[in-house]
């Protein structure tokens, strides 16, 4: 019986192999979290490395420029922490205003004299850098002093050097016979945006002097040697090698310090106030006398919302510029 059944079995088993198999079913690939989540990392890396900056930006610039807009329509009131919906009427009332196109006036001349300045003098300094000799680096360390002092410690000396009795600056002007009578260099309208604009390049210029220098020590030095053996003197090489070698960088540092002067606000302020008789008043120091002097903080931000389209404007046009030269 025992055998039987075996040989049953035997036969069975011989049956199901050599007949037609069940059909299988191919069942999906278990998903793997881990690599799902991997294929995502890979596809958007660059999304997820800038997600910091995103939130950074939201928090610290979004946010703000939104609030500043939005409070540009009302005519809000500090002291009792209420606000009046008034529509456009802080920007009508920007357009009919003569201190804000005088404020505008000021800070072009401000911004354009600072920066125009500053390029010509960083460029000059950092060829002057470039050159081999004696003390070279001590002389690029200390050529960034300026730049590294703060702005108050900068305000206080040169007020001591404008100053109208001690100032050093009238007193080397009288020894050389160039000035017969001390002038009030931060008193009068006649010279108080010069000389705050003489402030501004000192301060500043250093940056410029870094940006320059180093791209001045990636051109290639053959492209001088053979200038020289086709007898190209300084003057052609600065203007047939050197200049177009740095042109883009000036640009770019010109769009940079335009942005940043324009916004300037604490060394006309310091040194000045916005005077004597307003000859010094820019948009930044407008907007500090709106808002925060007289509390009209609805017109100070609409004065504030126009400089900041001004300057979309100037970068709009820079890079619609450098785009089609670059083609």
């Amino acid at each position: 019986m025992g055998a039987q059944a075996d040989g049953g079995r035997d036969e069975g088993d011989q049956g199901l192999r050599g007949g037609t198999s069940a059909p299988t079913h191919v069942g999906a690939p278990p998903f793997h979290l881990a690599a799902a989540l991997g294929r995502l990392r890979d596809r958007h890396l660059g999304a997820i490395l800038l997600l910091p900056s995103g939130v950074l930006f939201l928090t610290l610039l979004a946010f703000p420029l939104g609030y500043g807009v939005y409070t540009s329509f009302f005519d809000i009131h500090l002291l009792d922490r209420t606000g009046t919906f008034v529509g456009g009427r802080n920007y009508l009332w920007l357009l009919t205003n003569a201190e804000f196109w005088s404020a505008l006036w000021l800070s072009v001349l401000w911004a354009g004299g600072t920066v125009g300045l500053q390029l010509v003098l960083g460029t000059a300094v950092a060829l002057l850098l470039h050159q081999r000799f004696a003390g070279r680096s001590l002389a690029r360390g200390l050529v960034l002093f300026p730049y590294m002092m703060p702005i108050v410690a900068v305000v206080l000396v040169w007020m001591l050097l404008y100053n109208a009795l001690y100032g050093v600056v009238n007193y080397l002007l009288l020894q050389t016979g160039l000035v017969s009578r001390p002038i009030a260099w931060l008193s009068q309208p006649g010279s108080a945006l010069w000389s705050v604009i003489f402030v501004g390049v000192w301060k500043y210029f250093p940056f410029v002097v870094v940006v320059v220098l180093a791209r001045l020590q990636v051109i290639p030095e053959e492209l001088y040697e053979a200038a020289r053996i086709d007898g190209a003197g300084t003057v052609a090489r600065f203007a047939e090698i050197t200049l177009p070698q740095i042109r883009d960088v000036l640009v770019v540092v010109a769009l940079l310090r335009t942005i940043w002067m324009f916004n300037n606000f604490e060394v006309v302020f310091l040194l000045t106030g916005g005077g004597p008789l307003r000859g010094t008043l820019t948009l930044p120091i407008l907007v500090y006398e709106q808002a925060f002097a007289i509390y009209e903080v609805g017109k100070g931000s609409a004065i504030a919302v126009v400089m900041f389209l001004l300057l979309v404007g100037v970068m709009t046009l820079y890079f619609r510029l450098f785009s089609s030269e670059q083609e």
